[in-house]
């Protein structure tokens, strides 16, 4: 199968790149010959040629400026019709607007499919995407697929959950340098933005400091692309109020996220309104017990009092009420760490939803080697 996809950003810059990623890096190459199209050069297109895979750019400028709209749809045309693909596969909402325009150009607009990674809310991006041609939308769980649904035009809508490496053993606990032994780590992973909840959770674990337990916060990540500009310096700020600069590490941006997670015992995921939550899984691969946010996707990740715990809402003190438990029970906390790791190797790995997601897109494109199999993966409470 030929297949062509379309990349707004040069740059991973969350979730949905990852996943793209990792399918790439898996996909069965016998079966499945794709060409990247980014609509900006950046490292994540050299990530993608250092695959083996064909990549392109074709610069789109802003949507806002209709000249440079209408000769990147041209260019990408002109691409479409060169490498003649089976299917194409616009990666977000953004990429659809450029994409499907120009694979209705190259007369083929019943080849398009397009990746809804977040949970649409009704905005003016999610709404145009949708009214475009495709034949269908993939979304990376099942709130994402109903809300998707609830738009109209229709499309017909399939689930395939991102997936991460299962280690065979989980990394070594290391410490982390200038926290005392024996002291509990408490992590945050994510760019730094209000909406991903990491004042909230200085605010639970400074809390909990006041009440006598003795915990360090760890928040792994940075003010990345220019999404907040200064919140890190917010946060930084709202430490030294709480006089918790002894007990807050903040890292910055990094590049590879799992040396932290073997210095946590806990992962916190304090976003309301998590469209997936990748670093869930990355966690929970490492025997990490997780708590989170019960909404959208980490409700699909995770069973509660099995594989991590849920609360209701992000607020500090539900936050915290939660995290005193945990810190009170390391036998519980083992026990999500074992039970997290089985939910991934169940549910969640890296080739898992790579097989899913390349079979999905065979049956669209008529070229599947599993007639039987349905369109999108049953999920509990989504009908396929």
């Amino acid at each position: 199968m030929r297949l062509v996809v379309t990349v707004p950003w040069g740059a991973a810059l969350g979730g949905a790149e990852e996943m793209l990623r990792t399918f790439l890096a898996r996909a069965d190459r016998d079966r499945i010959d794709p060409t990247v199209v980014f609509f900006e050069p950046g490292p994540f297109e050299r990530e993608i040629a250092a695959l083996g895979i064909r990549t392109a750019i074709v610069p789109t400028g802003r949507l806002r400026q209709p000249h440079r709209l209408a000769a990147a749809v041209r260019a990408l045309a002109r691409l479409l019709r060169t490498e003649r693909p089976d299917l194409v596969l616009n990666w977000t909402a953004k990429a659809q607007l450029y994409g499907a325009p120009a694979a209705a150009l190259a007369r083929m607009p019943e080849r398009v499919v397009w990746w809804q990674h977040g949970v649409p809310d009704g905005q003016w991006m999610d709404r145009l995407a949708t009214r475009l041609p495709a034949c269908a939308v993939g979304c990376s769980s099942a709130a994402s697929a109903e809300a998707q649904s609830a738009l109209r035009p229709r499309r017909p809508a399939f689930v395939v959950h991102p997936g991460v490496p299962l280690p065979d053993e989980p990394l070594p606990r290391r410490t982390l340098a200038g926290v005392p032994p024996g002291r509990t780590v408490v992590g945050i992973v994510g760019r730094l933005q209000p909406w991903k909840g990491q004042e909230r959770l200085l605010e639970a674990v400074t809390e909990l400091c006041r009440e006598g337990h003795d915990l360090h916060l760890l928040m792994v990540g940075g003010e990345a692309h220019g999404f907040s500009a200064g919140f890190e310096r917010q946060l930084h700020s709202r430490v030294e109020a709480l006089d918790m600069e002894d007990r807050v590490t903040m890292t910055g941006q990094v590049d590879d996220v799992t040396p932290h997670l073997a210095a946590m015992d806990v992962l916190v995921n304090a976003s309301d309104h998590e469209p997936f939550g990748i670093v869930l899984l990355e966690a929970m691969a490492q025997g990490v017990p997780v708590l989170a946010v019960s909404d959208a996707g980490p409700r699909e990740i995770v069973v509660p009092g099995e594989s991590g715990l849920l609360v209701p809402n992000s607020r500090p003190d539900v936050l915290a009420g939660a995290l005193r438990r945990l810190v009170a029970e390391p036998e519980l906390r083992r026990r999500l760490g074992s039970g997290g790791r089985d939910r991934v190797g169940d549910r969640f790995t890296a080739e898992q939803m790579a097989h899913r997601l390349q079979s999905t897109l065979e049956r669209l494109a008529g070229r599947s080697q599993e007639p039987s199999a349905p369109l999108a993966t049953p999920v509990e409470g989504v009908a396929p």
